[in-house]
Formats: C-alpha cells, sequence, structure tokens
C-alpha cells in the first residue's frame, strides 16, 4: 500500500511541477463555426469543415452531445464537376453515428412529441448525399469526441472518381502545448533564412550537421538525442501522425493537472497529458505528440522543433522521440521524480517508422548520422540521468498528401551498411554540451 501512495505522489508531484498557469480555458460558446472553417480546394471540389466545441454543438441541437461523446462535424462541399459525388461518412470515423442513432441517445424516457422533435431536428442537420453537379451541400455528421485535435477526412466518390481531403483541426476549447496559428500559419524564420533543398545529398549533409541533442534552457547541458527529421506540415505529415493515434499534448495549466492527478487515481490512461520542456535553437518544442499506453506512466512522446529548412518545398522538423515507462524519483529535477525512458531510443524510433508506413501518407524513408552511437554497455544520459543508448541515427520521414500504399514507399539513396552493422560497428564518444557528435 505504501509503495502505491507514494506512486502517486510522485505523479502529483510531476503533475504539479510542469504547471505554467491556472488560467481555465476560454469561453468559445459563442464562436460562429462557420468563420473558423477550414477549407480546402481540389480539382473541380471545394470543401470546408468545423469540428464543434461541446457547447457549439449544445447550442446547434439543443441537447448536450459531448456528455453522450457525440462530436458533430459540419461539413460543406461545393461540387463544381460534371457528375454526382457522395461522401463517405466512415471516412471522418468509422463507428460514425446516423442522425436517427444520435436522436434516439436523447429520445430514452422523452414523450413521443419530442422524440419526435428530436429525430427531425437531428434530420435537418444531418449532411446528405448526393451533391449533384453545380450545387453545394452542407451538413453535420456525427462523430465520436475527440477534445484535442480531429483529423477530418472526406472521401468523396463519384463514377470512376474518387478525391480525399485530410483536414487536421483542433478543437475549440482545448489548450494544446501550441498555438496552431504560430506554428503552421506564420513564418518562424525570415524568408532571407530559409533554404529549400531538392539535392539529397546536400539535404542529407545539412541534417546530419543539426545538433545532437536537445538542452536544457541554457544550453549548457545535452539531454534526449534528436533522432527523428519530419518532412511534411498540416496537410499530410501531422494528419498522417493523428490518423495513427497521435495527439497532442496540453498545455501545463491547472485542468490539465488535475487531469492527470484522477488519472493516476483511476489507472486510466491520459492521451494528451503535458510533457516537460527539452529546448533546441534556444527555444522549448514548437509542438509535443504522444500516443498514449495503458496509463498515465506510459506513452510514446515525440517533440518537434521547426527549422529554416525546406526539402522540395516541404517544411523540415527536427526532434526526440522516446517511450517512458514509469516513474522515478531522481535528485536532478526540482520535482525529486521524473519520468523514466525506455533506454533503447532506437526502438521508439524504429515503432514510430513502422506506425507511420499505415498512415497512407509516409512516401519517403531513410536514415541520417548525426546523434553519435551509444553502446548498450556505456550508456549516454539525457538532462535527468535516464540512460539512453543508440546507433547515432535519425530517422527522416517525408510525408505527402497523396495516399500511399506500403510498396509505394521509397528510399533514400544513402547508404545504409553502417546502419545494418550496429552494434558491432558502433564506437562510444563523449560529447559535450551544444557540440556536433
Amino acid at each position: 500500500m505504501k509503495c502505491i501512495e507514494t506512486h502517486i505522489l510522485a505523479v502529483v508531484i510531476i503533475a504539479c511541477s510542469i504547471a505554467g498557469c491556472a488560467v481555465p480555458p476560454a469561453d468559445v460558446s459563442g464562436s460562429d463555426y462557420r468563420s473558423r472553417a477550414v477549407t480546402r480546394v481540389q480539382g473541380a471540389l471545394r470543401v470546408s469543415a468545423a469540428v464543434l466545441s461541446a457547447e457549439e454543438s449544445a447550442a446547434v441541437y439543443g441537447v448536450p452531445l459531448a456528455k453522450k461523446k457525440i462530436q458533430p462535424v459540419w461539413v460543406e462541399v461545393q461540387n463544381n464537376d460534371d457528375r454526382n459525388y457522395f461522401l463517405l461518412s466512415p471516412g471522418m470515423d468509422p463507428n460514425f453515428l446516423p442522425a436517427s442513432e444520435g436522436a434516439e441517445a436523447f429520445a430514452d424516457g422523452a414523450s413521443q412529441d419530442v422524440a419526435a422533435r428530436l429525430e427531425a431536428r437531428f434530420g435537418a442537420l444531418a449532411f446528405h448525399n448526393s451533391i449533384p453537379p453545380g450545387k453545394t451541400v452542407s451538413g453535420f455528421v456525427l462523430t465520436n469526441l475527440n477534445a484535442a485535435v480531429k483529423l477530418v477526412q472526406l472521401d468523396l466518390v463519384a463514377s470512376s472518381r474518387a478525391t480525399t481531403f485530410s483536414i487536421l483541426i483542433p478543437v475549440p476549447g482545448f489548450r494544446a502545448d501550441y498555438k496552431a496559428s504560430e506554428v503552421f500559419l506564420r513564418d518562424v524564420y525570415p524568408p532571407d533564412k530559409i533554404v529549400d533543398y531538392t539535392d539529397d545529398d546536400a539535404f542529407r549533409a545539412v541534417l546530419e550537421a543539426l545538433p545532437c541533442c536537445s538542452t536544457n534552457e541554457d544550453g549548457s547541458m545535452n539531454g534526449d538525442p534528436l533522432n527523428l527529421v519530419i518532412v511534411g506540415g498540416l496537410d499530410d505529415a501531422f494528419p498522417a501522425l493523428v490518423r495513427r493515434g497521435w495527439q497532442p499534448a496540453e498545455q501545463k495549466w491547472s485542468g490539465a493537472i488535475m487531469k492527470m492527478i484522477t488519472s493516476a487515481l483511476s489507472g486510466e490512461r491520459y492521451a494528451n497529458a503535458p510533457v516537460s520542456d527539452l529546448y533546441v535553437f534556444g527555444r522549448p518544442q514548437d509542438l509535443a505528440l504522444q500516443k498514449a499506453r495503458d496509463t498515465i506512466h506510459q506513452r510514446n512522446h515525440l517533440r518537434l522543433w521547426l527549422t529554416p529548412m525546406r526539402y522540395q518545398g516541404k517544411p523540415v522538423w527536427i526532434g526526440q522521440i522516446s517511450r517512458d515507462i514509469g516513474v522515478r524519483l531522481t535528485t536532478h529535477s526540482p520535482t525529486l521524480v521524473t519520468h523514466k525512458i525506455d533506454p533503447d531510443v532506437d526502438e521508439a524510433r524504429a515503432a514510430l517508422t513502422e506506425d507511420m508506413g499505415y498512415s497512407q501518407n509516409l512516401v519517403k524513408v531513410g536514415f541520417v548520422g548525426g546523434v553519435g552511437g551509444a553502446r548498450p554497455d556505456a550508456p549516454r544520459e539525457n538532462l535527468t540521468t535516464d540512460p539512453y543508448y543508440t546507433n547515432g541515427y535519425r530517422v527522416v520521414l517525408v510525408f505527402d498528401r497523396a495516399p500511399t500504399l506500403l510498396s509505394g514507399i521509397s528510399l533514400f539513396p544513402w547508404n545504409m551498411e553502417d546502419l545494418l552493422k550496429y552494434p558491432t560497428s558502433t564506437t562510444n564518444t563523449e560529447i559535450k554540451p551544444g557540440a556536433k557528435p
């Protein structure tokens, strides 16, 4: 019993220590979802989509859909083609709810008149196929609740034609550990600092010249290895990650801290648990994503920093990925506790690579040096002295909007022999803070 209490106390201390503020989420109940709808155009089709918050869905439907774990997604399709199109709702959510089932969820125990009005209201709000040539159709698809970010995949089919839109939409009211307007929509770097690489060898060289590791805030100590490069953005890489169950971390505010504590007490997972800050380019991660496991103590998580590079026009992110496997005491943290990582960080890197192969958007994979090798019998340590070992490579994952089969994923024309020889050829090198390996 004492061990259990100590474990829960450790989680509480971690949760409280990473709290940056205690401001509740902004009230978005009065916002107009159409005004923030995301629009995409492909060929003769124009689509717009918006995800409703709990307050908005209650206002639109007149009943608290979020309490039943139901989330409406508003979709509008403008068809400028010469044939009928149909929206496939299972593409948005394999377990979507038809309007009649959504109404039935609130009709239990209601009078016949109320039930009839509910069914009529849900039916009137629903998206109805088809979308005739020259017409615009809009309405709601009822999906399962996601409190953080929603991947809205719109599969539109017609005779001998199919078009897919994958739109990543933050859910209003969720305090993500990033601001979408800053990370995705503004220029982090001035135009004269951005370099677009089209030559693979030149791209490999600049990736290998990036720092080996994340650091603490003043850059005096190295942290976890930078073993990940993601090439892509809001329309390809991040929809692929969310499609495979990766979710953004929540900001460090009081509500998130309480969720961490209650998750620890209940033994449940917390898909959006906050993460601590690591630093690259003198700033904390631009965004953090995680794939939750059974409990709050176990998860794969990654941090990403946008670089001033492009590869064939696509944004390039340098990142760190590792697997949390528990909680331990340490004197190297002001809280005296920390998450413990699996020392085999290459395993987490490989797991992500394999996972992304099933995302439908991974088109190219490669490995570059730059991290520096560390053998299992002589591991390096991160900022909280967790040991880790690695063959010294970072994986490069390139994404595209167009769906790609497993058989269609290509490899960079880079030498793979050294990677395959690990661990016999891996040498140990001491890496000083801020130095290249």
